[in-house]
């Protein structure tokens, strides 16, 4: 669950998209360069990281005319700041993503990201709460820089499992999108991380103007701080499992 491999493994759930997996180099010369010019900007992100360590926005560079091959990248990692270079530079410097049986997966660049990101906050298999944060990952750092005020990303606000704007996400996740990722990756309910979380960012709206969801990542390790509504949810249903498990 917590490496990025699961937004490949799961991208035909409702939180998926258009995700492809490159399993070594070979592969990603191969097929990433007619994908990045037919699909638009892509995300790409190594198996395992955090703190935005190597996942990139690629796009096409549109300036100056003519310089064919040339892509404009930006790492998540804060304080990074956008560069062109050849493509096939690029792609050279991810090959190290492929050591030790790494991979890389590919999605594509969503044009919401400045409304921000919402990590749902689970345990076991229902929603104990949520945090919205308006990211600056991806985003070009404005004219005072990278480091300046406006370049940082504005606080994570904490809401319980109740919290009105996040009722469709929460019911897609306890009735949908979590039973159908257990029976995918073969997880059964008493192996399900009691505190884990899921990050998504809003996908297109649908035709009748209601937001949609897309997975950006599952963390199982990284998990702290929380809301404060989660510990006491946290508690019951871990109280539950152990009790559960010694047939009371």
């Amino acid at each position: 669950m917590g490496v990025k491999e699961v937004l490949h493994r799961t991208k035909r759930l409702g939180w998926g998209t258009d995700t492809h997996l490159y399993r070594d180099a070979a592969e990603f010369h191969a097929a990433f360069p007619s994908r990045l010019r037919s699909a638009g900007p892509r995300v790409l992100k190594q198996n395992r990281g955090n703190g935005g360590q190597g996942v990139w926005k690629v796009e096409l560079a549109s300036e100056p005319p003519g310089k064919a091959g040339v892509v404009r990248v930006l790492q998540a990692l804060r304080g990074s700041v956008p560069e062109e270079l050849p493509l096939a530079d690029f792609m050279t410097r991810c090959e190290g993503y492929f050591a030790s049986d790494g991979c890389i997966v590919d999605q594509p660049f969503q044009p919401r990201l400045p409304d921000g990101m919402i990590r749902c906050y689970m345990g076991a298999d229902k929603v104990v709460g949520f945090g919205h944060q308006f990211i600056k990952a991806l985003i070009p750092p404005p004219p005072e820089g990278p480091d300046s005020p406006a370049a940082q990303p504005g606080p994570r606000i904490m809401h319980g499992s109740d919290a009105a704007p996040f009722q469709l996400l929460r019911a897609k996740m306890e009735e949908e999108w979590t039973p159908q990722m257990m029976q995918v990756l073969g997880i059964d309910p008493a192996s399900l991380p009691i505190i884990w979380d899921a990050d998504f960012l809003y996908g297109p709206r649908t035709a009748s103007g209601e937001d949609s969801y897309v997975l950006c990542e599952i963390n199982v390790s990284s998990v702290f701080a929380i809301p404060d509504q989660a510990p006491a949810a946290i508690a019951h249903l871990a109280l539950r499992r152990l009790r559960s498990a010694r047939g009371e």
